[in-house]
């Protein structure tokens, strides 16, 4: 009897452990190694961005009609689930999929609802999906009519919804994003009917058809340069796609994904990519991702956080919910543990993109929107402590962690308080305040009592600050 227990608790656990692997098998890696850009504006760019440290992704499409899976379903993936509903075969399913374009009517569709939700949350950038894998355009494109500007929205005065998107959150301050999907499924060149999909790559040997392959690199080329030419100041030019690359690029992080890389490159030659992109914005960032080289920017870890500070730029990419998305009642983090987070990120040296997806009919649904505020509430107070602030060689110590003004003259202390307590002292090791030092609540302006004993400063949380909880208290003081 106890050998079949075990025999059940181990075959339940490498059950559990295939499905978490399956289900981060759309999931981008990290990049082993970063190269700096050398160009000044880029280099200003990069840093601007790295004083923002929080920003909004958007992810808005076909998908949010039936609340699925963004794109990943049409894919023929071992991992990927489908409703067998729908439909019993994929070529079907597919269909039904692309169908999508003609029920896709979002007449609510408030872009200042979403920009106003983002600011309120303390947010600082932007990042929205223009395409998205399965290929269907947020914008107006001019290189194919799958597109929210060619359905039943076309009439709406928003149906080039990127334009009014990116108009929305440049009107907050915003640094801009435009988010897009180097492999395009809907796309013929990329996906050829003539043979089966296999996975996400293309599924035709480019080295037999050349011509295809150069048809679709011009596509790309051309939906790029739109997206840079008519859309006003675009700061981050954010592509998505990783294992669409030259071959020379392949490396273990890539191959681990688990879809094979073809035997031929999938290059699309980004040199010219960035060339007209920088040429039509300036400085512009460019997060080809997971693509070592220079044109990773920044890096991009997905749905985590790295397990130490990182000394050069990066950006954790999570979302809000279990989805990128819109799910129906999908279940949220709580703003606590967001708020958590962003400090772990922030001390790292990273910033958090937090993902957020609009309902079918255009709008940010209520309960993501007072997830948002509660974390807007704690920013107003704290961010100090948060934007403008860079990595200081002792990140943390327990649930306290440190960073430090760009002058290196201030340093911060960011106490994550668990459990929802209230703590009535703090302690940290390292990171000592200069002597005579004052050391002040953020949120509050309080001056706290403080101490050094045995290397450790205690500090004692004053009496404004203990009066309602936070998720975290902050402190300032001279180095």
């Amino acid at each position: 009897m106890i050998r079949k227990i075990f025999i059940f608790i181990f075959l339940f656990t490498i059950a559990g452990f295939c499905y978490l692997q399956a289900q981060d098998q759309g999931v981008h890696p990290q990049s082993s190694k970063y190269e700096w850009p050398t160009e000044p504006l880029v280099k200003n760019k990069l840093d601007q961005w790295q004083d923002q440290k929080f920003g909004m992704i958007i992810h808005w499409g076909l998908y949010a009609v039936p609340g699925i899976i963004e794109s990943w379903s049409i894919c023929s993936e071992d991992w990927i689930n489908r409703d067998t509903s729908i439909t019993n075969n994929y070529e079907g399913y597919k269909r039904w999929y692309w169908s999508l374009k003609d029920r896709f009517n979002p007449q609510k569709f408030n872009p200042e609802q979403w920009a106003d939700a983002a600011s309120n949350a303390g947010m600082k950038y932007l990042v929205f999906t223009t395409k998205h894998h399965d290929g269907f355009n947020m914008f107006d494109t001019k290189q194919s009519d799958f597109k929210i500007s060619n359905g039943p929205f076309s009439l709406h005065p928003k149906a080039n919804v990127a334009k009014y998107v990116f108009d929305a959150f440049r009107n907050k301050g915003m640094m801009i994003g435009a988010y897009f999907s180097k492999p395009d499924w809907h796309n013929q060149d990329y996906w050829w009917p003539y043979y089966a999909t296999a996975n996400r790559n293309n599924n035709y040997d480019i080295r037999k058809y050349p011509q295809k392959w150069e048809n679709y690199k011009n596509f790309t080329f051309n939906q790029i340069q739109e997206l840079m030419t008519d859309y006003g100041s675009i700061d981050i030019l954010w592509l998505d796609g990783g294992w669409v690359r030259s071959k020379e690029t392949v490396n273990d992080e890539v191959l681990s994904w688990g879809a094979p890389i073809p035997e031929w490159s999938q290059d699309i030659n980004m040199p010219r990519i960035a060339s007209m992109a920088r040429n039509k914005q300036p400085g512009i960032l460019i997060v080809d991702r997971t693509v070592h080289g220079p044109y990773e920017n920044y890096q991009t870890p997905e749905q985590r956080v790295p397990d130490k500070k990182l000394d050069y730029p990066w950006e954790s990419c999570m979302t809000m919910g279990t989805d990128w998305g819109y799910v129906k009642n999908q279940k949220l983090k709580s703003s606590d543990a967001i708020i958590h987070t962003l400090i772990e990120i922030v001390a790292k040296g990273g910033s958090l993109l937090l993902g957020v997806g609009p309902s079918p009919e255009g709008l940010i649904p209520d309960d993501v929107v007072g997830k948002l505020n509660e974390i807007g509430d704690w920013m107003k107070k704290n961010g100090s402590a948060i934007y403008n602030t860079r990595t200081t060689d002792h990140y943390v110590d327990g649930n306290t962690f440190f960073v430090q003004s760009k002058d290196k003259k201030t340093g911060f202390a960011l106490h994550l308080n668990q459990n929802r307590e209230i703590p009535q002292t703090i302690e940290w090791e390292g990171n000592t305040p200069a002597k005579g030092s004052s050391i002040i609540s953020v949120a509050t302006g309080e001056k706290a009592k403080w101490k050094v004993v045995d290397n450790k400063t205690i500090v004692q949380v004053p009496a404004k600050l203990r009066k309602s909880y936070s998720p975290a208290f902050c402190f300032q003081y001279k180095k």
